[in-house]
């Protein structure tokens, strides 16, 4: 069983989760709110979307603004395509729900242990998973001398902010320069990200692939596989954090085969697109989550040994003129 077409509003189309899911969700038939705090975000340009510019999640108008337009475009559902749109929609649940508006969400404390790096660290410490040394900026000095080092905002997302040193003293400075900054142990091995849909069950399944090349935090190449020590450690990261929904477990095969997680997003990733390829019914099986009807885990099987080549490609050009249909959610009203 699959889901009707639905009206399903996706934040944050400017960056690549966003706006590959806004893409995915068209071809599938659904209608698309596509929404960005910026009014040249690509994902607002796509065809046959609805784009609205929405403030930034740190506006204290933004809930207002969110609730208006679910209301005035009668939206069905709303997926975040970026995490710091996670908290305030699961404040507004209740509101949300009383106007039938679909969410998919973990709970509050499963949030925070995604978005804040340290308590994510401190989760699959206690739950005997390996992930990387980790410090506050304040306790730099017991980092061991000759560790190669990550420094990066403790609350950061897609890859911002982030640097890869060897010297204590230049993590020291990076810690002055990056807001709440935090040292990492830096990992080597073959990189991986698995695309996975945990269902209201509890059951997880996902779809591991390689990143074989990585440019700016995203896979410009990447390759599915199989590798059932891999699939364990995810799965047992998604229970540690208790996730539910759609999301992504990053993390690194070291050379002696030891399996270290280092990072879970309660979002689709951007390289979401080769699950597809090989398969996998990802973002339909995720529609049917969002729409409370089953995931079918048995759609998400994929094939292994299928790659996927990514290219930054020009959108739309033209004149700043065109913009004026890009209505604002604080405009009201579903013209």
């Amino acid at each position: 069983m699959s889901a009707e077409p639905l009206r399903i509003l996706v934040t944050g189309v400017g960056a690549n989760p966003g706006f590959g899911l806004t893409r995915s969700l068209s071809r599938l038939g659904h209608h698309v709110i596509a929404t960005d705090a910026h009014p040249l975000a690509p994902g607002l340009l796509l065809p046959d979307v609805t784009p609205r510019v929405i403030p930034l999640v740190t506006d204290p108008g933004y809930p207002a603004a969110m609730a208006r337009l679910c209301r005035g475009l009668a939206v069905d559902a709303v997926v975040a395509g970026i995490e710091k749109d996670l908290p305030p929609l699961l404040g507004m649940a209740p509101e949300l729900g009383a106007a039938n508006v679909h969410l998919w969400l973990p709970d509050a404390d499963s949030i925070q242990a995604c978005i804040d790096k340290i308590l994510f660290h401190d989760v699959l410490t206690e739950h005997g998973i390996p992930t990387p040394r980790t410090w506050h900026s304040e306790a730099i000095d017991h980092v061991p001398d000759g560790t190669a080092l990550v420094v990066k905002p403790r609350r950061g997302h897609g890859a911002q902010n982030v640097h890869f040193v060897d010297r204590q003293d230049h993590a020291r400075l990076l810690c002055e320069l990056i807001p709440d900054a935090l040292v990492q142990e830096r990992v080597y091995g073959t990189e991986f990200t698995a695309d996975c849909l945990v269902d209201r069950d509890g059951r997880a399944s996902a779809i591991l692939r390689r990143r074989d090349l990585v440019k700016g935090g995203l896979a410009a190449v990447s390759t599915t596989f199989e590798d059932p020590v891999v699939r364990r450690r995810v799965v047992e990261t998604l229970h540690a954090v208790r996730a539910r929904g759609v999301c992504c477990v990053q993390g690194f095969v070291t050379g002696d085969g030891t399996v270290t997680v280092t990072e879970l997003s309660l979002r689709i990733a951007g390289g979401f697109p080769l699950t597809e390829v090989a398969g996998a019914d990802l973002v339909g099986q995720m529609v049917n989550g969002l729409a409370g009807l089953p995931v079918d885990h048995d759609r998400l099987a994929y094939r292994s040994g299928v790659f996927l080549t990514t290219y930054v490609e020009t959108l739309a050009h033209g004149d700043i003129a065109q913009l004026a249909r890009l209505k604002t959610a604080t405009s009201g009203g579903p013209s």
